[in-house]
């Protein structure tokens, strides 16, 4: 009887030791998330200094902003590298803003364009070039964009509007003053760029 007493006691014993381990890592969870979710939120907290007060300023969560900057780092590397006037060195820095924007295959279809004479063809026609995007698109898990715009070309004797669309992949990147929404354009690649309408100048 006394053995059985003994058993029961120590199994009680065992019962309320495992009982208050267990309690106590359970504890030990909950406190590490919450703390780490207050850690998380502290670090969206942005605290600026206007004459040495400090004022809280929130940070916005970086990926709800994301599709937005994505739209906006394509249309301004497109608009840097079509739109353009008859100045050599004008489109000299377009082409190197456009280039902090986009990986090799930017420079690639530039040197192809030069090959071409386009340039060239832009200053011996005192041709001015405006691109107006329409709408870009983006798969968001595949980090997958496509362009959709207009390039209204502007000659001596015509005006030409193209259809010109894109595609290319997203690379987020460090940000820095050249690359502001720390994005790089990869795969880029030309899908259509033809003549839609094309309207005759008089020229008397």
């Amino acid at each position: 009887m006394i053995i059985k007493n003994m058993e029961s006691k120590i199994r009680l014993a065992i019962f309320v030791s495992a009982g208050s381990l267990l309690t106590a890592l359970l504890i030990v969870a909950v406190n590490a998330f919450y703390a780490y979710r207050m850690v998380a939120g502290s670090q969206k907290n942005i605290y600026i200094l206007d004459n040495n007060v400090p004022i809280l300023a929130r940070q916005t969560d970086m990926q709800l902003n994301r599709p937005a900057e994505y739209r906006a780092h394509v249309d301004l590397f497109h608009s840097l590298f079509f739109s353009l006037t008859p100045d050599d060195k004008y489109m000299e820095y377009q082409m190197k803003k456009a280039m902090y924007l986009i990986d090799e295959t930017g420079m690639r279809q530039y040197n192809d364009l030069k090959e071409k004479g386009f340039f060239n063809s832009i200053l011996s026609s005192s041709s001015v070039l405006t691109l107006e995007t329409d709408s870009v698109t983006l798969d968001m898990p595949k980090r997958y964009f496509r362009y959709y715009g207009k390039l209204k070309i502007d000659r001596k004797s015509s005006t030409v509007i193209r259809s010109l669309i894109t595609e290319g992949y997203l690379k987020d990147i460090p940000r820095s003053d050249n690359n502001p929404h720390g994005v790089l354009i990869t795969g880029w690649k030309t899908l259509e760029n033809k003549d839609l309408n094309n309207v005759e100048k008089n020229t008397f």
